[in-house]
């Protein structure tokens, strides 16, 4: 399957082959000032933590608030205690394959897009060192995989990922379940204990303060990162006339060119996502905006900083 027929579904090997476009960004700390995830208005995100390297004489350039006092008291001599970084850190990614996902006017489906951030970020945090794991959903569905470093659990990770991304489809026995959101992010609690990252990515279908609630408790002993896929048919109509839109159980026929609809429509879209992002934001939990035009990668590095880490 060519790259140009990744635009309604994926498959595994093209997940694989995203693989070498995975670098350029960073989930560490240490940010570009235009990052998302640096700055005051955005989660400082932990590093790994610190395990003790060695005991050394100190050196001029040292930080002094690594001085250890005693050994320095006992010998005479200045001595500093030197540190180094934990070497695995666990991420969990949720990654959303509902129905509500399976939209695009553009170029290529929401749920496509939620596959390549997918597979981008897991490439990403393996080749790091750390350990990936996910919560993949559709309406009905949880896939549980457990964090992981090494190939075949990643292969395993996106090859669910793929699966239920190839099982969309629309129809008369097809139903959204926006309360499905919700019950992912309680699993997560439930998976996640502390010091660990969060990446949920998905359109926020079904988001209510409910939602707000368990990302505000993710994010206490956490690091949490929304990657919000949206299409820019949901944020402003085309005046094209007459247009039939359904959720799956029923349809309504309305007037596109009225600019009074086109209007609140747009205001009640900018206003959702505003009001959605403030939230978060209160809570520290940056979000990365990903459209369905732009390729994935790009929009990632563009966001979140161009850093060869």
């Amino acid at each position: 399957m060519g790259e140009s027929a990744e635009m309604v579904y994926v498959s595994l090997e093209h997940l694989i082959r995203l693989q070498f476009r995975a670098a350029g960004f960073s989930f560490l700390p240490r940010q570009p000032v235009a990052s998302l995830l640096s700055g005051r208005h955005a989660s400082r995100l932990r590093g790994r933590g610190l395990d003790f390297d060695e005991l050394r004489h100190y050196r001029p350039g040292d930080d002094i608030r690594t001085l250890d006092w005693k050994v320095t008291n006992r010998t005479g001599k200045p001595h500093v205690r030197c540190y180094r970084e934990e070497r695995e850190r666990e991420v969990l990614l949720l990654v959303d394959q509902r129905l509500s996902m399976f939209f695009g006017s553009r170029i290529r489906m929401k749920s496509v897009v939620a596959a390549e951030l997918a597979a981008l970020a897991c490439w990403r945090v393996v080749n790091a060192g750390d350990r990936c794991g996910a919560l993949v959903f559709n309406d009905q569905q949880i896939a549980e995989h457990k964090p992981r470093r090494n190939r075949s659990a990643v292969m395993q990770l996106l090859g669910k990922v793929a699966a239920y991304n190839r099982a969309l489809r629309t129809g008369h026995d097809t139903y959204p379940a926006p309360e499905q959101l919700n019950r992912v992010l309680g699993q997560a609690e439930r998976l996640v204990s502390h010091d660990g990252l969060v990446v949920l990515i998905s359109d926020l279908n079904g988001w209510n303060q409910e939602t707000l609630q368990r990302l505000k408790r993710l994010s206490r002993h956490n690091d949490v990162i929304t990657g919000l896929v949206f299409d820019r048919l949901e944020r402003q109509l085309p005046k094209v006339g007459e247009l039939v839109a359904s959720d799956g159980r029923s349809q309504i026929q309305f007037d596109a060119k009225k600019d009074r609809l086109a209007q609140r429509y747009e205001t009640d879209f900018e206003g959702s996502v505003d009001l959605l992002q403030a939230e978060l934001r209160t809570h520290a939990v940056p979000v990365i905006p990903l459209d369905t035009e732009g390729a994935v990668d790009q929009q990632l590095r563009r966001a979140i900083g161009d850093a060869a880490r």
